[in-house]
């Protein structure tokens, strides 16, 4: 069903039960590669264990082939270190080391319904700061989260996540956000992590969407790189990255993609 005017797809409960089946398989993957990153592991490892845990799953990667500007995306994660902020191409020459954070963005589609997450890791023993910036950002995610209901609108999503992120001293990322989900990767509405209460499209029972904080220790200026996908900090400053898929029903909100926690 389609809300008229808008391009914004209401999921049956046939629909959201095949999204949490994917997105079951998100955050499992997201909540096991807390055991495997650490210093000295390659980010193209982690996308070799991301795509195999997919393909064992008997899901497909939703980012494999994914078009951009210049190529489509070649791996099944993105995994982006420090100062990039989303779309990270993995790479057997960049290795972890401690102190990093890294972030890993996954996707899979389950019968034609796609489930999307993300999680920032600490490589070891981080910094102060860094560690503030991890907390924050799940936070806002939370915060975000939590506004999900019936009868509110997409600015209360957004003014939740700007709230708990600016109010710790950090910045959101203005210029990539989350969106609606479904029978295709992104769909509407898109979801702003910094915005006004009371403001945009009503949330209905359906709707799917993906909120996904991107928070940045300084500025939140973004440049894109060379190879047309990676995004990072224009302060080279840290960023992390969280997110969860959910689904509005008649009772609330359900996070699909698990407790990765």
């Amino acid at each position: 069903m389609f809300l008229k005017n808008l391009n914004i797809e209401l999921k049956s409960a046939r629909e959201i039960e095949k999204m949490k089946i994917a997105g079951k398989v998100v955050g499992e993957i997201l909540e096991k590669l807390s055991e495997i990153i650490k210093p000295d592991i390659a980010t193209k490892d982690i996308d070799i264990f991301v795509e195999k845990y997919i393909k064992s799953s008997k899901m497909k990667p939703a980012f494999l082939g994914q078009k951009g500007i210049r190529y489509p995306f070649p791996a099944s994660a993105c995994v982006s270190i420090n100062d990039e902020v989303v779309h990270g191409i993995p790479n057997v020459s960049r290795v972890l080391k401690e102190g990093d954070i890294v972030s890993v963005d996954i996707g899979v589609i389950y019968e034609g319904y796609y489930g999307d997450g993300a999680k920032t890791y600490a490589v070891g023993k981080i910094s102060d700061t860094a560690s503030k910036l991890l907390k924050v950002t799940e936070i806002s995610l939370e915060k975000g989260i939590e506004q999900v209901l019936i009868g509110n609108r997409l600015g209360d999503i957004s003014w939740a996540v700007q709230n708990a992120v600016e109010s710790e001293g950090f910045s959101v990322v203005r210029d990539f956000v989350g969106h609606g989900i479904g029978r295709s990767l992104h769909e509407d509405p898109q979801i702003p992590n910094y915005g006004k209460a009371e403001t945009g499209v009503k949330l209905m029972a359906g709707m799917v969407l993906a909120i996904e904080p991107m928070v940045n220790v300084g500025s939140h200026e973004v440049v894109m790189l060379d190879d047309g996908w990676t995004v990072v900090t224009k302060d080279g400053s840290l960023s992390a990255h969280f997110e969860h898929t959910i689904a509005i029903t008649e009772h609330g909100y359900e996070i699909l993609t698990g407790c990765f926690s």
